[in-house]
């Protein structure tokens, strides 16, 4: 068995273009903030419903779907943010609007914090 040496530089050169091909190859990785991120809607029967993200999908503006057409359905309201990472809510859908920011792991709203949109850190 031979044992093939090449020069420093070609090392070097394949080592480099060996590198970029894994990082061509594979995808980034998606981050998602761990936890769950809940919030009270008024249903379609005018009772007050509960929903929630789990593990939502961070740096990507999320519309409540409960609450997505402000002409046909209320804001979200009382959110609580049980993920790792800050939730940022709006007022308005594609987190346009006021908004207001939720600490990690106990940021939370009352009833009077309406939302129709969220962002994750």
């Amino acid at each position: 068995m031979r044992l093939l040496r090449l020069p420093p530089l070609r090392n070097a050169a394949l080592a480099a273009a060996g590198a970029l091909t894994l990082l061509v190859a594979v995808p980034g990785s998606a981050h998602a903030a761990s936890g769950q991120f809940s919030y009270s809607y008024i249903g379609l029967d005018g009772q007050e419903q509960r929903a929630a993200l789990v593990d939502p999908e961070s740096r990507a503006c999320i519309t409540i779907p409960e609450a997505a057409d402000p002409g046909a359905s209320e804001p979200a309201f009382s959110p609580r943010n049980r993920t790792d990472s800050s939730a940022t809510v709006f007022t308005e859908p594609d987190c346009t609007g006021d908004y207001f920011t939720l600490r990690p792991y106990t940021g939370y709203g009352s009833s009077r914090l309406k939302l129709r949109s969220v962002v994750f850190s």
